[in-house]
């Protein structure tokens, strides 16, 4: 199983616990909602009636005012206040009483994050996912092998594929022997029809990683990484030599490449093919951070 597919499983795994907790949260509010508290200025209207007792009334404003303005005109009584009729009671609305403003806020904020979260994890095993209609992430055909090798030739020994962000270039069948031993198995069958597919990206921060014509090396320009033509590392801060991606030839002899599996760069002192620099560096002097 490969490192990608470990990240996917392990991101829809968060991703599906993550609703779960959420989801059982806002059902737990719920629940605890749905007991019947009453409110504290409810339980102080109720208060008298349950202890027995009847609220004294106090005037209103209004009555204050006109007690005053008759007691100023010279009558020696106020004026009693008209009792007001009962107001008819009317039920609540059974679905204003369903849900209340406290579980409405509750569960939109549980819904928005667990669309959030949806959405990201549908992002994540978008980009991780390899894809089936071609480009990078699927397999693609570079073409066969002996215009590849042309394609290589005639571009000073780098061939760059924009769809699959590799670059292609020849590998000695002379050092074969040395590949078995030093490459996993998946790396071999493209190393035996004669190329070498690696990653654009630099695997000391993620530079696009350029091919310098005069060395015959890639040296990366972001950190001074250098790497030779089978992307073993030559010198730089780069933990490894470049990663790269398994191929073969199909059966009409052309060259396949699969952009959906990338296999991690051989450690650094790996040099196969032997291959020193074969003029001026591009990016500084090879060898300054150690080999």
């Amino acid at each position: 199983m490969s490192n990608y597919t470990i990240i996917v499983i392990v991101a829809v795994a968060l991703v599906g616990l993550a609703a779960v907790m959420l989801l059982g949260t806002a059902r737990r509010r719920d629940r605890n909602s749905a007991v019947g508290q009453m409110s504290r200025e409810t339980q102080q209207r109720d208060a008298g009636a349950r202890l027995g007792a009847k609220a004294p009334e106090t005037p209103t404003g209004r009555e204050y005012e006109r007690s005053v303005a008759l007691a100023r005109s010279g009558k020696a009584e106020i004026e009693p206040v008209a009792a007001k009729a009962p107001v008819a009671y009317v039920p609540p609305d059974p679905e204003t009483l369903g849900v209340t403003r406290r579980q409405f806020l509750n569960r939109s904020i549980v819904g928005f994050m667990v669309m959030a979260l949806s959405g990201f994890g549908a992002a994540v095993i978008a980009f991780l996912w390899p894809s089936a209609s071609g480009g990078f992430g699927a397999q693609i055909t570079i073409g066969s092998a002996a215009d590849v090798r042309a394609r290589i030739k005639a571009n000073n020994g780098f061939l760059y594929v924009p769809e699959g962000r590799a670059w292609v270039t020849e590998y000695p069948a002379t050092a074969i022997p040395k590949a078995e031993a030093a490459y996993p198995p998946v790396l071999i069958p493209i190393m035996k029809a004669g190329f070498t597919a690696l990653w654009q990206t630099c695997p000391h921060l993620g530079c696009r990683v350029p091919d310098c014509k005069t060395s015959q090396w890639f040296e990366c320009p972001c950190h001074g990484s250098q790497y030779n033509r089978n992307g073993e590392k030559k010198g730089g801060p780069a933990p490894r030599g470049m990663d790269r991606f398994p191929g073969m030839l199909d059966p009409k002899g052309n060259l396949v490449i699969n952009t959906g599996q990338i296999i991690q760069g051989p450690p650094i002192g790996t040099n196969t093919t032997g291959q020193e620099a074969e003029g001026p560096h591009c990016i500084g002097s090879a060898g300054g951070h150690g080999a």
